[in-house]
């Protein structure tokens, strides 16, 4: 008989009592207190992606970006400067920009027009009394960096300490693709109806891989597989994965293009994951045929034929940069049980759609992936509300998994023991 879940239990006692090599007891997807909880501990505490460079390419660019309660502005500055504040106005706060993106020239609240530069400072306050000094009331500001073209904010005070590390150990496989020249070609945002951490854990894994038709075209389906635990079925697509990968270090090593794996995943603060891998078919990108998709390439390569550069970084985003294109997905919490992936295409920026490249051709495999996804997820959140749902074993190819749940865990109890 299925042992009931302990519904009194604290969050505390339930992040102490976690089996490791399990998936996460009920509460952790579904309570509403763990969903605050993990806005406070993880969201407003680490560096989360939020915006690709090419968002934002001319001065008074903005993008604003929901996290739980928080509404935060991305824009650049008049110098070409990123800056990031808190969306509120310093006089009463009210929300001052409600479009998800734009362009301005000063920052302008609509409530009683107090007036900020793109620089954060208050330009202009009516009617305010003799005495009153406009530099207190500047916007409050955001901690915000660009990693060779993708943008990052921490709300914390401090920030995690490691991320400096990191940035530069992933700039060098980054910046060949010039990210920060290119231009955007699409974005999609996908709500997905189940918590943040199972887009995140589903995203860690190839166990599922059968129900991604489209993309297993050119993805290889061993993702996660060892010699020891491959099966029988997977052994010939294997032999031709090894035969590739090993062209493809060639190439990388011709081309002086960085490609071997580094996986950090729950050992640090930020935990990442980054590797130049092989492509099925043409090796080029993710199409149909494996060809790229996109003239010209978005990197000086003499050759598309690179694979694909696959990134991930806790706690919201994952990333692929192919020799055509790259793609970034951004996870944002909305609710415990309701998720934003919002997903960007990126291109070389004198690609003319329609001419160089055929939007939905590029945009298909993801899209279909995509979607998927969104209703294993759900399906997942459905289960986990269940009263007979108890965590279950990890399979050795979801190790990543097991990390993810691992770091979340390590993340909340070092929040809550501070």
């Amino acid at each position: 008989m299925t042992a009931l879940p302990d519904i009194a239990a604290t969050p505390a006692e339930l992040i102490d009592r976690r089996a490791v090599g399990r998936s996460l007891e009920a509460p952790f997807y579904t309570s509403p207190e763990f969903f605050d909880l993990d806005v406070a501990a993880i969201f407003a505490e680490h560096w989360i992606f939020v915006a690709t460079e090419a968002e934002l390419p001319e001065p008074g660019d903005y993008v604003t970006i929901a996290l739980g309660p928080y509404s935060i502005v991305v824009v650049r500055d008049d110098d070409e400067n990123l800056r990031s504040f808190h969306n509120i106005c310093r006089h009463r706060g009210a929300r001052i920009l409600e479009q998800e993106r734009g362009s301005v020239g000063n920052i302008v609240c609509g409530y009683h027009k107090w007036t900020y530069g793109t620089d954060g400072t208050l330009l202009h306050a009516p009617s305010q009394p003799q005495g009153f000094d406009p530099s207190c009331f500047g916007l409050k500001p955001v901690h915000v960096r660009s990693v060779a073209g993708l943008v990052f904010v921490c709300l914390a005070e401090q920030p995690p300490s490691d991320f400096p590390d990191i940035a530069a150990r992933i700039e060098p496989y980054l910046l060949p693709h010039q990210l920060r020249g290119a231009k955007v070609a699409a974005q999609v945002d996908l709500v997905e109806e189940g918590n943040w951490k199972l887009v995140m854990e589903n995203n860690r894994e190839c166990y599922h891989c059968d129900g991604h038709p489209e993309l297993l075209r050119s993805f290889f389906p061993t993702y996660g597989y060892t010699e020891e635990n491959l099966p029988p079925r997977l052994r010939p697509v294997h032999e031709r994965y090894l035969r590739v990968d090993a062209e493809l270090r060639q190439t990388c090593q011709r081309l002086g293009l960085p490609y071997e794996l580094i996986e950090e995943l729950d050992t640090r603060a930020t935990g990442f994951r980054i590797q130049r891998d092989a492509l099925n078919l043409a090796g080029e990108s993710f199409t149909a045929d494996g060809k790229a998709a996109c003239r010209p390439l978005l990197g000086d390569f003499p050759t598309p034929r690179l694979g694909h550069l696959a990134l991930h970084l806790q706690p919201n985003s994952w990333f692929h940069f192919v020799s055509d294109h790259a793609i970034t997905f951004a996870v944002l919490p909305l609710a415990a049980d309701r998720t934003l992936l919002r997903t960007t295409w990126l291109v070389h920026p004198d690609a003319e759609a329609g001419v160089d490249y055929d939007p939905d051709e590029l945009l298909a495999v993801w899209t279909a992936t995509n979607e998927q996804d969104a209703e294993l997820v759900a399906r997942a959140q459905r289960g986990v509300g269940s009263p007979a749902y108890e965590p279950g074993p990890y399979a050795p190819t979801e190790y990543q998994v097991e990390a993810f749940c691992n770091w979340y865990i390590t993340r909340l109890r070092a929040h809550l023991t501070r």
